[in-house]
């Protein structure tokens, strides 16, 4: 008899977890190892459990799990993790794959490609949705923000003016000016309302919820 897919769950949202954990264990060949709502426990449970498939979490309250996949794979490099999000930004699943995330799911996945994910990932292949590749596929060729950029980018997700830019980089406004028509032309909008939103989006800045 073949062994079961253990599949460990990591994840804030309790309704979340009870959906996952429903699925997982109504599907024969398969089982819920362990279950935690925080990243640091999360990090523990995968270390003792080593399950075949983790599925972690994109946020939360004091984490975001990008941040975290460097540490899962150093751990064990064969580890294979699927990052659960609320939403594809394609700055995020960029990052995510490129730290070793082997698919990347939303949290409205219907059940039979949440199995199939599961299945693909266990089986050592990645697993990337048609809409979230697709997604992918479309930010191919966008020029890349400089780590300057960046930077002022999330002051203005923050709110910060341009004159609460100039003083925290202690720069001129004409240089924060400069920055902004940059990043406009980089993602494509034309006013600090509309990057605010599309950083957002994008998964460009990251926004602890």
């Amino acid at each position: 008899m073949s062994k079961n897919i253990s599949v460990l769950v990591i994840e804030n949202q309790p309704l979340t977890r009870i959906g996952i954990r429903s699925v997982v264990d109504g599907e024969p060949g398969m089982a819920i190892a362990g279950e935690t709502d925080n990243a640091a426990d999360g990090f523990a449970e995968f270390n003792r459990l080593r399950p075949d498939v983790t599925i972690l979490g994109l946020r939360f309250p004091d984490s975001c799990s990008i941040d975290d996949l460097d540490n899962y794979s150093i751990a064990h490099p064969t580890a294979k993790i699927i990052v659960l999000a609320e939403h594809a930004g394609d700055a995020e699943i960029s990052r995510a794959l490129k730290h070793g995330a082997a698919g990347y799911i939303c949290k409205d996945v219907s059940p039979d490609e949440l199995l199939q994910a599961i299945r693909d990932v266990a089986a050592g292949r990645k697993y990337i949705p048609a809409d979230i590749a697709q997604i992918l596929s479309e930010s191919i060729g966008k020029e890349q923000l400089t780590p300057t950029e960046e930077i002022v980018l999330r002051m203005i997700v923050g709110g910060m003016s341009n004159k609460e830019i100039a003083f925290a980089l202690d720069v001129s406004e004409n240089t924060v000016k400069s920055h902004n028509q940059n990043i406009f032309g980089k993602i494509g909008v034309s006013d600090r309302t509309s990057a605010a939103t599309t950083a957002i989006k994008r998964g460009l800045v990251r926004v602890d919820l």
